[in-house]
């Protein structure tokens, strides 16, 4: 198991360290419902340093990111990021990422921890006209600050403005005494805030410096089990649960960021299954009683007929109810229709609803 540069502050704040995606992580530290609630009423900050990075660069960057992403890369300007996600072959996806664009011919892109080295092949395998690749995964560190009080707490650490930066976009700066460091208003929970993206050297002093600004605002370090509930709450989606490699981004509601203006790997097929219509799709539930749907639990109709699967699914600490998201055919994926979920043998009615579940005024 790797360890990221912050492990041993993460166990001095008493965090419970579970495997994932090949790293000791901090799954909780006082707790899951606490931990939310800080990121939902205030300010929390996660290391989520296992994220990848890769660098495309040179004048034929922008070219493979278009051949190889979903979403139309040649919309970014510098200092824009944007959602996106690699098709594979057999109308699944590879995995989701963000793009930054960091100068005219670099761009930067963020992908899932567990997917670095897959990815990784991927990229350098279709990158047949000599864009220049780096994976600096190793050497850079990731902390998520994150909060309707972000913007507030951390002002006194740069010297730019932080709240003059727009959502998907981001600043190459000073930050806790770092220079050129990224600061993107960027994030997972919902709740406003921003991502830091800095050296796995400097990380340290980032981290420091991030608590004791945030200490009068009631900032406290955030595990994954809260990441997962927050994201949950938005709707988001999550590779390994909601997407993987046969998960097409048409049924799994991303359709906003399968652009057909260009062509992109296996772009044709998703056309076609965009003009006809999937045969299922993602939607969002939420039960009717008291439970708490998990990841592959079944979804029936009301003769007993199994018509889905649960993807991702917790007992959503802002809305005191079980909530989840699951592929259903497309006959039952309409919001306001019913069916039941199998928990223990159990069926527990359940409705589909319009995402988000937790409504809020900020955005990232």
């Amino acid at each position: 198991m790797k360890r990221v540069s912050l492990h041993q502050t993460h166990e001095t704040l008493g965090a419970k360290m579970i495997p994932f995606a090949g790293y000791l992580m901090p799954v909780q530290y006082a707790g899951v419902n606490e931990e939310h609630q800080t990121v939902r009423e205030s300010v929390g900050v996660f290391d989520v340093s296992h994220m990848g990075e890769f660098l495309v660069e040179g004048p034929k960057a922008l070219e493979l990111i278009q051949r190889l992403c979903s979403n139309d890369a040649s919309k970014l300007e510098v200092g824009m990021a944007q959602y996106s996600c690699i098709p594979n072959d057999n109308s699944g996806i590879v995995d989701d990422l963000i793009i930054y664009r960091v100068k005219e011919d670099t761009y930067l892109l963020v992908v899932n921890a567990s997917n670095i080295d897959k990815d990784w092949d991927w990229i350098n395998e279709r990158n047949t006209h000599g864009a220049e690749l780096r994976n600096i995964s190793d050497q850079y560190a990731l902390l998520a600050i994150q909060g309707p009080k972000a913007v507030e707490a951390m002002s006194s650490l740069s010297s730019i403005d932080l709240s003059t930066i727009k959502y998907y976009h981001f600043v190459i700066g000073d930050f806790a005494g770092i220079d050129h460091v990224i600061i993107s208003a960027t994030g997972y929970t919902g709740s406003g805030g921003f991502e830091i993206y800095c050296k796995n050297t400097e990380v340290q002093q980032v981290w420091n410096a991030v608590m004791k600004a945030g200490t009068p605002f009631g900032i406290a370090p955030i595990g994954l089990a809260a990441r997962d509930t927050l994201r949950l709450e938005m709707g988001y989606c999550l590779y390994g649960n909601d997407l993987n490699d046969s998960t097409s981004p048409i049924e799994a509601g991303l359709g906003w960021i399968t652009k057909f203006n260009k062509s992109f790997t296996n772009s044709e097929a998703l056309l076609a299954e965009k003009t006809e219509g999937p045969k299922r799709k993602l939607v969002a539930f939420e039960l009717n009683q008291r439970g708490i749907p998990r990841h592959d639990y079944t979804i029936h109709d009301d003769t007993g007929n199994q018509i889905g699967i649960v993807t991702s699914g917790t007992m959503a600490p802002s809305l005191n109810k079980g909530i989840g998201l699951g592929y259903v055919s497309s006959d039952y994926a309409t919001v306001g229709n019913e069916f039941f979920v199998r928990i223990r043998k159990n069926d527990i009615p359940a409705t589909i609803v319009k995402l988000p579940f937790y409504k809020s005024d900020l955005k990232n």
